[in-house]
């Protein structure tokens, strides 16, 4: 059950952005060779990734069989947080709370047992104290792309998406004392006044207790190119940029805990959106002997974007995506048969929804066996975590994945892990 929820949560944000002219990510999107490798690559993606991770990579050296073109159609990740599954607890309230509205309705205290509509107070009561401030949080990309890589002039196009739903409890301190008062009542006329206390005119309990949805989406799309120079001390440096056109969406959804529906967060009462160009720019640099060595810098979205959420209707108030510049250095070592790479973000995401802030520092390696396949490892840390996050902590996280390349066709799976997340990604492409 608990999965068939969660499934139709992704499908519902999915298919709202679909339906907008491109696709996008609140934090930059990541290839499954990234998603494996710790979330690096500015200083080491291939052509086809070097689209969303820094574009100067495309005209970077690489591989004899990947330096003609690239493409990824398509790649996938997801991630999901939920260590106390929120939506299924959700789920269980509602039903309490049915079988406590039904219990009360019928109830007449001169010849009626109170103990049934007490013990539902009490179970109602605990399951509103456990889900208070429980979090779930998933984020799901998608991404396309491609490139044709080169010296001279390098061209690639890219259009991906990552989103970013959390789901919380917000339990008020009235609802518990209610039905504390109710379940500790020593009669059933007692019971009764304190029933009174919260039920509506139509036999519905008037909970103030609330589920609450925040979700945002940055869409993007846009077209990459890149240019290698030749210095005088025989190194070699990289440029690149990518122009692209973005939409900012934000969803809010704020409702009482017996009427919440979490397939009913993106209607349009509860969206937000706004659009605009921006640009992404970056740089590499091949240095050593045999340009063993590469640096790379990459800074997305060089023009700073806001959108606000909509207004709850119960009080909630309204929040702010921010789509800051991000600057990102990272640099590698590699050969034939090996990529060794460590990146920092120098800049912090702030969060949005109930979540970390992120900034990360992440190591990744790659041994590759004659082409046909690759192994990848990698982790990545939090250097913005803190106990005062505003949801489920990002901080140490560990990746794996793998790679095969047969006859120009190319196939990537990646694999998350950490106290908190679970996460997968996939991939199919070709490059020769």
């Amino acid at each position: 059950m608990h999965q068939y929820r969660l499934s139709r949560l992704f499908i519902a944000v999915g298919l709202s952005v679909a339906a907008t002219s491109a696709l996008a990510s609140p934090q930059a999107f990541m290839s499954s060779r990234s998603f494996a490798m710790g979330g690096t690559g500015v200083a080491v993606a291939h052509p086809s990734s070097a689209t969303s991770a820094n574009p100067a990579m495309m005209a970077a050296n690489h591989h004899s069989w990947s330096d003609d073109f690239g493409l990824a159609l398509p790649s996938i990740n997801a991630r999901v947080a939920d260590e106390e599954e929120a939506i299924d607890q959700v789920d269980d309230i509602q039903d309490v709370i049915d079988g406590l509205e039904s219990g009360v309705s019928n109830f007449d205290p001169i010849t009626d047992s109170p103990q049934s509509i007490q013990n539902d107070a009490a179970t109602l009561r605990d399951r509103l104290k456990a889900f208070d401030d429980d979090t779930m949080r998933a984020n799901i990309g998608l991404g396309l792309s491609f490139a044709v890589p080169g010296k001279s002039l390098a061209v690639g196009a890219f259009s991906n998406a990552n989103l970013t739903v959390t789901v919380r409890g917000d339990v008020s301190d009235a609802d518990t004392k209610a039905l504390d008062d109710i379940s500790t009542a020593t009669s059933a006329a007692d019971v009764e006044t304190e029933v009174n206390k919260i039920k509506n005119g139509d036999g519905s309990l008037a909970l103030t207790s609330k589920g609450k949805i925040l979700a945002s989406a940055v869409i993007e799309a846009g077209i990459s190119f890149a240019h290698a120079l030749e210095l005088n001390n025989g190194d070699t440096l990289q440029l690149g940029f990518s122009p692209k056109y973005v939409q900012l969406q934000t969803f809010q959804y704020t409702e009482s805990i017996s009427g919440f529906e979490d397939d009913e967060f993106d209607g349009d009462e509860y969206q937000t959106e706004k659009s605009g160009f921006n640009l992404d720019i970056g740089a590499a640099y091949a240095f050593g002997d045999e340009k063993q060595w590469n640096a790379g810098i990459a800074v997305k979205n060089l023009i700073p974007m806001e959108l606000d959420s909509a207004q709850s209707k119960i009080g909630e108030e309204k929040r702010t995506l921010k789509l800051n510049p991000m600057a990102t250095v990272g640099i590698a070592h590699k050969s034939s048969y090996h990529v060794v790479t460590a990146e920092l973000d120098l800049t912090k995401k702030e969060a949005f929804g109930f979540e970390d802030d992120t900034q990360w520092l992440a190591v990744g390696a790659e041994f590759d066996a004659w082409r046909y396949a690759q192994i990848r490892v990698g982790a990545r840390y939090n250097l913005a975590s803190n106990d005062d996050n505003d949801g489920i902590a990002e901080e140490t996280q560990f990746t794996a994945g793998f790679g095969l390349n047969l006859f120009g066709a190319r196939f990537d799976l990646g694999a998350l892990i950490s106290d908190a997340d679970m996460g997968v990604a996939l991939e199919l492409g070709a490059a020769f």
